[in-house]
């Protein structure tokens, strides 16, 4: 577009048809062609109405620019190109000026771009809202989250290289200003079997690739796993790599994401030991065994994988392995325990690692949404995105298609109903008549699937909780009984005697006649992936895993909450799910964003038609034309109306001075076009043909043609006038310029005349004084030479006597010069020997001495305080002097390193000096502490949301946060509480909670008490008098023993102005409530390796193992 060209309307410079409602004629035919010419322009968008039709261009285009975001921003849904920006901005406006709640719901099938879609509309909305450092946060976060659920829910597939296998839905939540508060984020249908077995050429999900190939070689050894996939029996082979993606880069991505969205350390530490015991599930082997009794069971070829996923669980490795080998059915009071063989033990290991992951995966969606949550509680609007798997049509089409297409139904049930009820409401706002409108109601369709008595997931569902033999077979005999008569439901057992020669049509199938078409499903599986059993034993085992987050993800293990109910089927999960998604959906206002895969191969600039035109079957759009163009096919306010068409009428042209409904009125009656062809609404004008709109643009172009060219001929008059009158005032101003030039060189010409006389003349006169000044010049001249040869002659006469005196003075002086030299040496001979020996040795130390410092400046040691190096020692007499410059140099030294300090580092080397003198020699854990930086902050209590009370209730600066065991009292357990000091307090807080347990002055501490072996055990003494010492002392346990006193000492001594007594010794007296109880420290093997115990021995003893 040319820079000072702008577009006002989208039916300019309009590639094909921009919106398919104005399509004329309306076939297939016609419908693919317009979009396959947008397509070849890099026209990627199309609009059906407020519908956007989204062709995936398998490239880069220059259209997503923060240019273009602003180009769209608060600009009519109308007014520009086809976009995906337009929608998100009319779909935002909306939210946020209407307090109308939006939802935006993105279908297609895999590798439609789906993704990218709802990654647009969530990066225009982040774009176009409110600044501030808060609301970045939010909008980082929200951002975020993808990375993480991508990397956990996406997998390469034979069609699509990031393809989603979850449906997601998010609310993301705004303030009546339009800014971000929050979000939550809603899971359906993870395709957990992905996780135990892929398709030919697709690959599991992106994690396991992402860990093995980014991890660090330390991180990898911590989860036990090695970086070679072909180690792990869960990971096809034959697609590893994916042309284009770094899973390098791409697992430190979700690393960052997962830190920005609020994960802590141990969080992420968790999440990656279950995906390891996930991936390690997968190679656990079993082998046949018979038993006495002639029943078969199964046992673990190698235990050395089942000791490593017991390792990173926490799990007892027996019962894992009993788990994997028995199974314990409960019925009432009763209780029977039977063997698993192998295909049955293969089965329990399949199923828990698809529960792990799926419920790992639920896990996360919930973490994130403790994060991305709105914080305050006022009202909130709601803006929706749906992404979820579009209709699914495969050559073996199985439960979990059954079910996606399921959903599909749903939504193209709320897609219709809602798509006229807008048409139909804008109809009654705006006065026009409605016409009932004829369409395909796929309710009958949703009624065979879902209803409550003869529904497929009714029946599949009461055939799983039959008692008997329950097969697939079974399942579809009870289908072919019930569902016989049903107009979609076609069975090659049914009833219905024409589909008995169907081919087509095997025997353990059946059909459904969908509003996208005829799908076939096979029965295969269904019983299994409804219910989706996984042993009460697995369960219980994963349950008394010591690993926190796998224990939490099954619950149902606990014993003490054993439920002998049946879980709900998979089936009627979904439904229920769907359900609440639809009842959610019908409270807003949608959106709708129709994605299209172009070609199977992933490549730009193909377009098959056969494959795009299967799709706008099963996507409706044909339908969805038909049902914005059964009234009226195009509607536009009246004042864009006027502006665009004003040219087109004397009467409105160039300007129209009354209301704009009025101006229409006027243009329609002079254009002469049938009453029957448009109506007049309280805002907006309605034409009921495409033709007749393209009638008007028609005119509008010719019109526009005919103005172009009557202001090209104004303009070119002007140009010429303007020319002419330029021309005029050159020719004046050239004339006045040659007249000035001519008078110029005729006065340059008379001026130089008269300069060459005026030379001439000065010439002359000048040559005739030259001459007699020569003259006199020449007279002078010559007396001055002979003047100076006279009194040069003068001159050498009185030199030569001069020099004669001279030399006789000399002799005599050089004689008695001599002369008294002579006396002088005769005197001074007798004292010469005396002297002689003293200067001379005086002389030589003195050069020994410069030798010395010499070679000294030449051999000086480095600047490093460290460094021990020195020069030998030259000669024995300067012995003294050589240790003195040696102990100053190092002094010298020691100074100038000292200077080099920051502030910090001064304190934490006097922190350093302080703990040595507290602890070197007497606490064995002393050296161990010698090399650890002293960091205080040890929980990032400001940054974590979890410790906002916590944060908020301390005013003061935390010197130091730590988690730390206080140990019971009673039975000296240990329970994890949150040390924080901070300049006038201590203070004790619970971890999970953040509330304050206990607070402690400064003042009240009177002792510290610790023992003098490798722990990390101490005692708070407390004031008898004090407040804080009713439950008595504080005995507590800590990784970071020695950096705790060192600061409680130094801070009670800065604040008290009193020294802290540190006590060390193995035993110690503490005191509990009104007893005193002995703290006793003892050597002894550990159970758990290198973890001091401590035992309440009698109600006087406390013993404390340390190994």
């Amino acid at each position: 577009m040319a820079k000072m060209e702008v577009k006002t309307s989208l039916l300019d410079d309009m590639i094909g048809v921009g919106d398919m409602v104005l399509l004329e004629p309306l076939t297939e035919d016609s419908f693919i062609n317009n979009l396959k010419k947008r397509f070849d322009h890099n026209e990627v968008y199309t609009y059906i109405g407020s519908v956007v039709i989204s062709i995936n261009p398998y490239r880069s285009l220059p259209i997503y620019t923060p240019e273009k975001v602003e180009e769209y921003r608060n600009r009519n849904f109308y007014e520009l190109s086809p976009h995906i920006f337009a929608l998100s901005d009319e779909a935002y406006r909306s939210l946020r000026d209407q307090d109308k709640d939006q939802c935006i719901l993105i279908t297609g099938e895999s590798g439609a771009g789906k993704t990218e879609a709802s990654k647009l509309v969530m990066s225009y909305v982040a774009a176009v809202c409110g600044k501030g450092a808060e609301v970045n946060q939010v909008k980082e976060q929200l951002l975020q989250s993808n990375p993480v659920l991508e990397a956990f829910g996406n997998a390469k597939t034979v069609r699509n290289d990031n393809s989603s296998r979850f449906g997601k839905y998010m609310d993301i939540e705004f303030d009546f200003k339009g800014d971000p508060l929050g979000g939550v984020i809603s899971n359906y249908l993870l395709e957990k079997s992905r996780v135990v077995k892929q398709p030919r050429g697709e690959r599991n999900f992106h994690i396991f690739y992402q860990i093995l190939s980014g991890a660090s070689e330390d991180f990898l050894c911590k989860l036990k796993l090695e970086r070679d996939f072909s180690r792990y029996n869960y990971l096809g082979l034959d697609s590893a790599k994916v042309n284009g993606v770094d899973d390098a880069a791409n697992f430190r991505t979700v690393r960052n994401a997962m830190q920005i969205v609020g994960f802590m350390d141990h969080e992420t530490q968790s999440v990656f030991e279950v995906v390891a015991a996930v991936l390690k599930l997968g190679n656990i082997e079993f082998k046949p065994e018979s038993r006495v009794n002639g029943l078969d069971e199964s046992k673990i070829k190698d235990k050395n994988e089942l000791k490593e996923i017991c390792e990173l669980t926490g799990i007892d490795q027996s019962v894992l392995e009993r788990a994997f080998s028995f199974r314990t059915v409960e019925a009432k009071q009763e209780k029977v325990s039977t063997t698993l063989n192998v295909a049955q033990a293969y089965y329990a290991r399949d199923a828990l690692a698809k529960n792990l992951y799926s419920r790992l995966f639920s896990w996360l969606v919930t973490r994130i949404n403790e994060s991305i949550k709105a914080q305050t509680k006022v009202r909130k609007k709601v803006m929706g995105v749906l992404d979820i798997y579009g209709f699914e049509i495969f050559e073996d089409n199985s439960f979990e298609q059954f079910i996606i297409n399921y959903c599909n139904e749903k939504l193209q049930q709320i897609f219709i109903e809602l798509t006229l009820k807008e048409e139909q409401e804008e109809y009654i706002r705006e006065g026009i008549e409605w016409t009932h409108i004829e369409y395909f109601n796929n309710a009958i369709i949703c009624d065979l699937i879902e209803n409550n008595q003869t529904g497929i997931l009714a029946m599949l569902d009461e055939e799983c909780l039959r008692p008997g033999t329950v097969t697939d077979d079974t399942f579809l005999e009870k289908l072919n009984q019930v569902c016989a008569t049903h107009q979609h439901f076609e069975s090659r057992m049914s009833k219905c005697s024409r589909f008995l020669n169907d081919t087509s049509l095997p025997h353990s199938c059946f059909r459904i006649q969908h509003y996208a078409g005829k799908v076939m499903y096979q029965v295969e599986g269904f019983v299994d992936k409804n219910n989706d059993l996984l042993y009460r034993d697995l369960s219980q085992a994963m349950w008394k895993a010591s690993h926190s987050l796998i224990k939490a993800l099954f619950p149902e293990g606990n014993p003490a909450k054993i439920n002998l109910k049946r879980p709900p089927t998979a089936g009627s999960q979904f439904k229920a799910s769907v359900a609440t998604l639809m009842k959610n959906l019908q409270t807003k206002n949608p959106n709708y964003i129709r994605c299209i895969k172009p070609n199977d191969k992933k490549a730009a600039h193909i377009f098959n038609d056969a494959l795009v035109c299967h799709q706008i079957r099963y996507l409706g759009l044909l339908e969805n034309v038909r049902v914005r163009r059964a009234g009226y096919a195009f509607k536009q306010a009246y004042e864009p109306c006027l502006e665009r068409y004003k040219m087109l009428c004397k009467q409105t042209w160039p300007h129209w001075r009354g209301p704009a409904r009025a101006g229409v009125e006027v243009l329609f009656n002079e254009l002469e076009i049938p009453e029957e062809e448009f109506s007049f609404g309280r805002s907006k004008i309605f034409i009921r043909n495409p033709r007749t709109l393209f009638k008007l643009e028609d005119l509008r172009k010719q019109r526009l043609e005919d103005l172009a060219t009557l202001i090209e001929k104004i303009y070119r008059g002007w140009k010429c006038r303007t020319r002419f009158l330029l021309m005029k005032k050159s020719q004046i101003v050239i004339a006045s310029w040659y007249r000035r030039y001519a008078q110029q060189k005729k006065y340059q010409k008379i001026k130089s005349s008269a300069i060459i006389v005026q030379s001439y003349i000065r010439g002359w006169k000048a040559r005739k004084l030259l001459r007699e000044l020569k003259h006199q010049k020449r007279c002078n001249e010559a007396a001055t030479i002979i003047a100076a040869y006279w009194h040069g002659t003068q001159a050498r006469r009185e030199l030569k006597r001069l020099k004669e005196e001279a030399r006789r003075k000399h002799a005599v002086a050089v004689i008695w010069a001599y002369w008294l030299g002579l006396k002088v040496r005769r005197e001074y001979r007798k004292f010469f020997r005396a002297n002689a020996g003293r200067k001379i040795y005086e002389f030589t130390l003195q050069r020994l001495m410069q030798k010395y410092f010499l070679e000294m400046k030449n051999k000086m040691p480095s600047l490093s305080p460290i460094d021990k190096n020195w020069p030998a020692r030259p000669y024995l007499f300067l012995d003294s002097t050589h240790k003195e410059l040696k102990r100053i140099f190092h002094l010298w030294r020691c100074k100038k390193y000292r200077d080099q300090f920051t502030d910090q580092q001064k304190l934490i080397y006097e922190e350093k000096l302080e703990a040595s003198e507290l602890f070197k020699d007497k606490k064995a854990l002393y050296p161990a502490s010698v090399g650890q930086p002293f960091q205080g902050a040890y929980l990032e209590i400001s940054k974590n949301p979890k410790y906002k009370k916590l944060k908020d209730a301390v005013d003061e600066k935390i010197i130091i946060a730590e988690v730390v065991n206080k140990i019971n009292r009673a039975n000296g357990k240990a329970t994890s509480r949150i040390f924080l000091l901070t300049k006038n307090n201590v203070l004790l807080a619970d971890q999970k909670s953040g509330n304050i347990k206990s607070e402690v002055p400064l003042g009240d501490v009177t002792k510290v008490s610790m023992s003098s072996q490798n722990d990390g055990f101490f005692a708070v003494h407390l004031k008898e008098s004090s407040e804080a010492a009713g439950k008595g002392d504080f005995l507590l346990s800590s990784d970071h023993l020695i950096e705790m006193a060192t600061k409680l000492y130094r801070t009670t001594l800065s604040q008290t102005k009193q020294k802290l007594n540190i006590e060390i010794s193995d035993e110690f007296l503490v005191q509990f409530r009104q007893d005193k109880v002995c703290v006793k420290f003892i050597q002894g093997s550990q159970k758990n390796g290198s973890i001091p115990t401590c035992k309440r021995k009698n109600n006087r003893l406390l013993e404390v193992a340390v190994p």
